[in-house]
């Protein structure tokens, strides 16, 4: 058993295809329409304003729609028809599945009871640092908003794991750190494959395309996306009264052995589950 999204569980049971999954996922993102997306398509912002809304949320933790009201750029009411709009048309994969003939309806509320089953020991409601870990309402906050980053930013679909200690970070295609000193020493790590990283990028440099980049500048636009996430964490941590200080971020060369945790220090891994593709957050508390 693993960590599993449906589709890619039907697929592994030989219940319906691969091809028939991406038809249904391309149905899926054709329909659900993002916060600001649906805005647009409704001519109740311009791409400008959307721009302005995702800018801001680098720096503030805010949802799309709190945030464009925050910026006097929507009322209250225009963001809940928004709301709405986006509940009202919603289709889950499931739904997508049977539209495009993968599955009948009668199938599939068995399937989702089966696949329910299966995933009920992964399922996380909220992220628990493990008892003994120093500062365990920083480390809640850090994943917190690392997550919310990979949302809002990153457009990155996912399931996140539940935090668990480790003595060693494994290797990945790009690694970067940022080191963390004040109410806690402590050094965050953002692990990522090749494909994660390539979204990563199109989000920083807002580029379609970015298969012409060379390694360097995607391995930048990694650290640019740490960069601010560890802003808003030492931002959200000082409202706990706990003051942070963040350092630059660099690229660490792993030579494809991983990072061992240095006696003495904590290891901690959130995993962030996403399909063919490995992601995670780190943090070796040091005290």
């Amino acid at each position: 058993m693993a960590v599993k999204f449906f589709g890619q569980f039907l697929v592994e049971r030989n219940i319906v295809s691969r091809e028939l999954l991406l038809k249904a996922i391309e149905l899926q993102d054709s329909v659900n329409l993002k916060f600001g997306e649906m805005a647009l398509s409704i001519g109740m912002i311009s791409t400008k304003q959307v721009e302005r809304v995702h800018e801001a949320q680098k720096t503030d933790d805010l949802r799309f729609g709190d945030m464009a009201v925050k910026l006097g750029i929507m009322t209250d009411e225009q963001m809940k028809e928004v709301l709405t709009r986006q509940k009202n048309s919603h289709l889950y994969i499931g739904e997508a599945l049977v539209k495009v003939g993968a599955l009948s309806a009668d199938e599939l509320p068995r399937y989702l009871d089966e696949f329910k089953a299966d995933q009920a020991p992964y399922m996380v409601d909220h992220v628990a640092i493990p008892a003994g870990v120093p500062h365990p309402e920083l480390w809640e906050i850090t994943a917190d908003l690392t997550f919310k980053m990979f949302t809002r930013i990153v457009q990155l679909t996912f399931r996140p794991g539940q935090c668990r200690i480790i003595n060693r970070i494994e290797p990945n295609n790009t690694i970067v750190s940022m080191r963390m000193s004040g109410a806690a020493d402590a050094e965050y790590f953002i692990s990522v494959s090749g494909g994660v990283r390539e979204m990563i990028a199109k989000a920083i440099l807002k580029e379609e395309d970015v298969s012409g980049e060379q390694e360097v500048v995607l391995d930048d636009t990694v650290m640019e996306f740490a960069n601010v996430v560890l802003g808003n964490i030492a931002a959200k941590a000082a409202q706990i009264g706990k003051d942070v200080e963040i350092h630059p971020p660099e690229v660490v060369d792993t030579d494809g052995v991983g990072i061992d945790v240095p006696a003495g220090g904590t290891g901690l891994v959130f995993p962030i589950h996403v399909m063919d593709e490995l992601v995670a957050l780190c943090v070796i508390v040091e005290k």
